[in-house]
């Protein structure tokens, strides 16, 4: 096994609930939020500049926009914020007790949007394939925790998360890259975390096809070759890493958000910072939502 760099700290902060980092291709720069200090924050690992923007509701992703500003998926739906930051709603969709969780953009442009129940009730949110025209389709009714989105470098697979299930589920994506539209099938296992490592939260697919997945409660971002099986394990100084993305000029960096509630600051410094693990792989460039 190769020796990787160690585990540095691109951004010391403690976020409560830091989620869904995603890099910014037009813009270099990393785009995460704190889901329950309803932030959107930005990182230019080029300089160091950050920019902290408040959401009204609590927001579990944003994503760039291919005509810039951002998309965010918040407590009652799917919103846009402009380059000027004006925002809209694209598709509203209050449902109380329920928030919008980790979401990412498919090769088509679409958006991938999960939710939840704040109890983490069985069956109590869902996953929508949300389009630039506000057209919203629920593509897996009753999930409890959805988590991490991720497609293959062709586009013909699809890679997701309920995190409760400790499953990396796998799906056909009939047509591959650039595909549109939300016929997904076949779902069917693809990794499975074992009692006591945790739980698989964000994830992302490197250029190579590999699955890199982040364990809440398990300190660790593993990866997981094509075929599922586990090849690296990273352990990381914090209990709740919550998601990972490569960023960086060449996309060779793997960002990991992490969480600081629930952990003690005097024993857990760096919970709720963002961590990065230097040229551990290639990454793929990530499509900017179409809307």
């Amino acid at each position: 096994m190769p020796e990787w760099p160690a585990v540095a700290v691109a951004v010391r902060t403690q976020a409560r609930l830091g989620e869904g980092p995603a890099w910014d291709v037009a813009r270099q720069r990393l785009v995460w939020v704190d889901i329950l200090n309803s932030r959107v924050h930005t990182y230019d690992p080029s300089d160091g500049t950050r920019t902290v923007m408040a959401t009204e509701q609590h927001v579990g992703a944003a994503k760039p926009r291919a005509g810039g500003g951002l998309v965010v998926n918040l407590r009652d739906g799917v919103g846009l914020y402009g380059p000027d930051g004006a925002f809209s709603w694209l598709h509203r969709e209050a449902v109380p007790g329920r928030r919008g969780n980790d979401a990412a953009v498919a090769p088509d442009g679409a958006l991938w949007a999960g939710s939840m129940a704040y109890g983490e009730d069985v069956g109590g949110g869902d996953l929508k394939r949300v389009t630039g025209d506000g057209t919203a389709v629920t593509v897996l009714p009753e999930v409890t925790v959805s988590n991490g989105i991720g497609w293959s470098p062709d586009g013909s697979l699809m890679y997701y998360n309920d995190t409760p299930t400790r499953r990396v589920d796998v799906f056909d994506v009939p047509g591959g890259a650039g595909a549109a539209g939300a016929d997904v099938s076949g779902r069917r296992a693809f990794a499975e975390i074992e009692e006591g490592a945790g739980y698989p939260d964000g994830l992302t697919v490197d250029a190579d096809g590999c699955v890199w997945v982040a364990l809440w409660d398990g300190g660790a971002v593993r990866r997981y070759t094509p075929d599922g099986r586990l090849d690296l394990t990273v352990e990381v100084p914090v209990r709740r890493p919550t998601a990972c993305a490569f960023g960086g000029p060449d996309l060779r960096d793997l960002y990991v958000t992490t969480a600081s509630v629930g952990a003690d600051p005097a024993s857990a410094p760096l919970a709720g910072s963002v961590l990065v693990l230097p040229g551990v792989g290639q990454g793929l460039p990530q499509p900017a939502f179409e809307g």
